[in-house]
Formats: C-alpha cells, structure tokens, sequence
C-alpha cells in the first residue's frame, strides 16, 4: 500500500485498517505465533515548521519468545509516533535533532505504509523480550535440593 507522504499529510489523510502478522516478514524470526492480526491507523498532518507529518497507531499483541524461560510471552503492542517529513538532513536543526518527541522520514513520493508499521514495530520491540517473574529453564527442579550448607549448619548447632 503506497501513499504520497507529503501529499496525505498537507492534505489530513487518514488510512486504517487491519494486516496480518503473517505479512510482516522481517519480523517472522522474532514471533512464536504469526496468526493475529495488528490495527493500524495512520493520520496526516502539519507539524513545525510547515512540514507534513504522520501520525502512526499500531495495536495488537505479539507472541515473543522469553528469553529467561524460553516460554511465550505476550507482548501487548500499543505503538503511538509521530514522523515528520523533510527534505534532507541538512534541513534539520539540532533542537530538531535532540528533540524525542518525533522522528524524521526523508520526504518520499511513494511511501509504503505496511513497510513503515513494520519498520515501527521493530524498533519499538524490547531487546530482550521476558517476564517480569520467571525462573530459568531447569531451575524449578533445583530449589526443591537440600543445600549442601544446611547439612553443616546442623552440624555447627550441635558442637
């Protein structure tokens, strides 16, 4: 799906729908489960300086493999940038540059939205995805041991 950036967001364009995870295959290697389906909806706009931005919602939730316990993990995917047009580097400034509140896209005639949620969702992604409250693989099986210490505490109670 190709759009005029810099035309839909002069123009206010609004785009939203529904693809499927199966379809983003760059982020195929990182997914246990390629079956649901991610919203998105993109909406055009001027930000500073007279530049055509984007507004870019992706939603759903994404099977990733923890990388603690090496079970699934639902990640809950609830995307929000805002990504502004412009020409060249060179027409940034360095409040531009420090400012995290935007990103910046070279201004392109043809612009590939499903490649642009999927470029979003990548960089949006933890490093290490896991659970907040997991144990590592085959450490349930060593808490249930007697420690090899409790053995000479015992010993130390009675001397």
């Amino acid at each position: 799906m190709l759009i005029d950036g810099l035309a839909f967001g002069r123009e206010g364009g609004s785009l939203q729908g529904e693809v499927p995870l199966a379809a983003l295959t760059r982020l195929a290697d990182l997914l246990l489960d390629s079956t649901a389906c991610l919203t998105y909806r993109v909406e055009g706009g001027m930000g500073s300086g007279d530049r055509a931005q984007l507004l870019l919602q992706v939603d759903g939730v994404l099977t990733l493999c923890c990388q603690r316990c090496l079970e699934p993990l639902a990640y809950a995917l609830e995307l929000r940038s805002l990504l502004e047009f412009v020409a060249s580097d060179s027409d940034l400034t360095q409040e531009d540059l420090e400012d995290d509140s935007r990103d910046f896209l070279p201004a392109e005639k043809e612009l590939d939205v499903l490649a642009l949620v999927e470029d979003e969702i990548l960089l949006a992604l933890p490093t290490v995805p896991r659970h907040d409250d997991c144990a590592l693989p085959g450490a349930a099986g060593e808490s249930t041991k007697e420690s090899p210490f409790s053995v000479l505490a015992g010993l130390k109670g009675r001397a």
